[in-house]
């Protein structure tokens, strides 16, 4: 990835670690957790925390993904033909937990076409935030309840966060747009 490495893997991974001590002591009386995995690289996060909760402690943990693209209010902007990689959700999301998984929270759009997207599907009891790293420059009131790194930005910088399931390398780095 071209742009300055901020986080390497090592740090990446224990940051997760860090996120999954995080949501169990936020949710210390529940018995299943429910992750969803935006796409695309919220997926593999997911998975990741998924494992680490389950390695830390009794709490049971599904894992879904969901595509957000014609939840998105810019999709006319980006896209004329819209790419739909379908959403897997093998659970009923009525009455449970759900924590949605990303790796970078900037404007707050993502995380709002997750919302409507999850909202879709049913009515879960709480919805609650996990991204990798926050940049700010909010356009929407969200804000995640789980954050790895807060990274200050300008809007013309670029933060990609690779992982190896994906991009064959893990770290995050800051590049100008």
């Amino acid at each position: 990835m071209d742009g300055k490495v901020i986080i390497d893997e090592q740090t990446m991974l224990r940051t997760l670690a860090r996120l999954s001590h995080e949501i169990i002591e936020r949710n210390a009386n529940e018995k299943e957790l429910y992750l969803i995995g935006i796409k695309r690289r919220g997926v593999p996060i997911a998975e990741i925390l998924k494992n680490n909760i389950e390695k830390f402690s009794d709490i049971s943990v599904k894992t879904g993904e969901l595509d957000i693209t014609l939840y998105r209010d810019d999709l006319t902007e980006r896209y004329t033909s819209p790419h739909v990689n379908g959403t897997v959700v093998d659970f009923d999301v009525n009455k449970k937990n759900i924590i949605l998984v990303d790796d970078v929270l900037y404007t707050g759009r993502t995380a709002r076409a997750a919302m409507e997207a999850i909202i879709g599907l049913g009515r879960p009891a709480v919805i609650q935030l996990a991204v990798m790293i926050d940049r700010g420059h909010r356009e929407l009131p969200i804000c995640a309840n789980y954050v790895g790194k807060n990274v200050p930005t300008s809007k013309e910088e670029f933060v990609g966060v690779r992982l190896r399931e994906i991009d064959g390398a893990t770290e995050v780095a800051i590049s100008k747009g």
